[in-house]
């Protein structure tokens, strides 16, 4: 009954994402098809539990080239106790500054877009990559709690939670305790936030696609090997243009405006 009980809470959070929240994620396709067109990048950031939807988007069956995953192993557990373990990414995650120092790797330019995954939306690592991207004049969308957003103690020294920085928030429609199934204890069990995180994540990557389909072709596109007629070395040309997307943008120091103004704009709906 546990596991019946769990897929129908699943299904339920899938149905009011896809009730409520199609506008946002086809207004969030909208930029980031944009930014593709552009030649630009659409970076994607999540910690903890919240890089799977990152892990997931690129390189994966089915997305493509213009999608640029920033994966940092200090912010994503490796273990469970000890070196790169849970305790010690969650303190890292919560430590003001460390995001915007992890950025001074990434070229940032004003026609990529921003994507950040965070169920909380509370976390300094997440607010501070969206709250930089936003400095450096990128659009940003953000995947979070909104319940949880109003109800956890807001804690990052601007006073905003992930949703309040972004051009598009979209809410994952997950309980702010994250887990769902209730066994007869204080604590529920089996998370939900993953499961929602990662549908969202699969249907931007299916609207952006549609929207650069309109207007021209989709970018270079990972496939399976059980698709039928794909040619030869079709894969290996999907890396060699990931190769050359990665490697085509000269590096710039971060621009003063930047170090000024960074947390200081942007506004979530």
């Amino acid at each position: 009954m546990s596991a019946q009980n769990y897929l129908g809470l699943i299904q339920w959070i899938l149905a009011e994402i896809q009730s409520h929240e199609t506008k946002a994620i086809k207004a969030a396709a909208k930029l980031m098809a944009a930014a593709i067109r552009k030649k630009g990048r659409v970076y994607m950031f999540g910690s903890g539990h919240s890089v799977i939807p990152v892990l997931d988007i690129f390189p994966r069956y089915g997305s493509f080239v213009g999608f640029f995953p920033l994966y940092d192993p200090r912010l994503m557990w490796s273990n469970v106790i000890g070196p790169g373990g849970a305790r010690e990414l969650l303190w890292l995650e919560r430590q003001e500054g460390y995001a915007k120092v992890f950025l001074q790797s990434y070229p940032l330019e004003k026609r990529d877009v921003m994507l950040v995954f965070s169920h909380g939306g509370l976390n300094a690592a997440p607010i501070e990559m969206a709250l930089e991207a936003r400095a450096r004049g990128l659009k940003v969308v953000t995947v979070s709690s909104h319940a949880n957003a109003k109800i956890g103690k807001r804690s990052h020294s601007s006073g905003r939670v992930l949703s309040e920085t972004a051009d598009v928030a979209i809410d994952n429609h997950v309980p702010p305790e994250d887990a769902l199934v209730d066994v007869g204890q204080l604590e529920r069990v089996a998370a939900g936030s993953t499961v929602a995180a990662v549908a969202i994540a699969m249907s931007l990557v299916a609207e952006t696609a549609a929207e650069l389909a309109r207007t021209g072709q989709v970018p270079p596109t990972f496939v399976s090997p059980n698709v039928r007629g794909v040619p030869p070395g079709h894969m290996a040309g999907v890396y060699q243009a990931f190769t050359e997307f990665y490697y085509a943008r000269p590096f710039k120091a971060v621009p003063k405006a930047a170090k000024k103004t960074a947390g200081k704009t942007g506004k979530g709906k």
